[in-house]
């Protein structure tokens, strides 16, 4: 609901950038290729983002927190995302970038240093999903969206996103979660270990995006 009263009100609003290409396409196309665009932004594009729906995974064995998590961050991102392209607010995506990175280094931090997730933790995946929007944003900005059919393009990228973040999520819980979580070692070696991972290379993007910008 608040993402269509966002939607509603940004109607009103010139910003985003023009795809003149899907202006006068069906409908039809232009849903398939805004959901392609962002399925591909997750899937292979978005390491980054992989690598934060993979943190959100480790912290439990079971589903239904990860549900509770991927649901704050598609609410949150899909809210900064209409927003951002809207223009009713931008933030630089030198600014943005370095905070995408450390939002992916605290969910690591986070997965070694706590063994249960706590009520605290879907409110910080929501509050980085609206950081992560803003990267969505960033990168939808570059192609532009077709005179008359932001709702259609909107929806059709989020529901992309979505489709990628499922299957990341699908594929962690298919091949290390499930196989593993019963085993003696597992926090020790797969929790512990791929979050360090997880860690040490979003630790570098923070520096690495920093200095980019400097």
């Amino acid at each position: 609901m608040l993402l269509m009263v966002v939607l509603f009100a940004g109607q009103q609003l010139s910003a985003h950038s023009i795809n003149y290409a899907l202006e006068d396409a069906p409908t039809k196309d232009v849903v398939w290729f805004y959901t392609k665009l962002g399925f591909t932004h997750i899937i292979p594009q978005g390491f980054d983002h992989i690598l934060f729906v993979a943190g959100l995974c480790l912290l439990s064995t079971k589903i239904k927190p990860m549900l509770w998590q991927a649901t704050a961050f598609t609410v949150a991102h899909s809210i900064t995302l209409a927003l951002s392209m809207k223009n009713v607010f931008v933030v630089p995506s030198p600014i943005v970038e370095p905070i995408i990175a450390l939002s992916i280094v605290f969910v690591a931090v986070e997965n070694i240093l706590i063994s249960k997730l706590k009520p605290w933790r879907v409110l910080l995946v929501f509050l980085f999903g609206l950081i992560h929007g803003m990267g969505f944003a960033s990168a939808l900005n570059e192609i532009g969206l077709p005179n008359g059919k932001f709702f259609t393009s909107i929806l059709s990228f989020n529901l992309g996103v979505e489709l990628g973040q499922m299957t990341v999520i699908a594929a962690i819980f298919s091949l290390i979660i499930i196989p593993f979580k019963d085993k003696l070692w597992y926090r020790k070696r797969v929790v512990y270990g791929l979050s360090s991972c997880i860690a040490l290379v979003a630790a570098y993007w923070v520096v690495d995006r920093v200095f980019m910008t400097m």
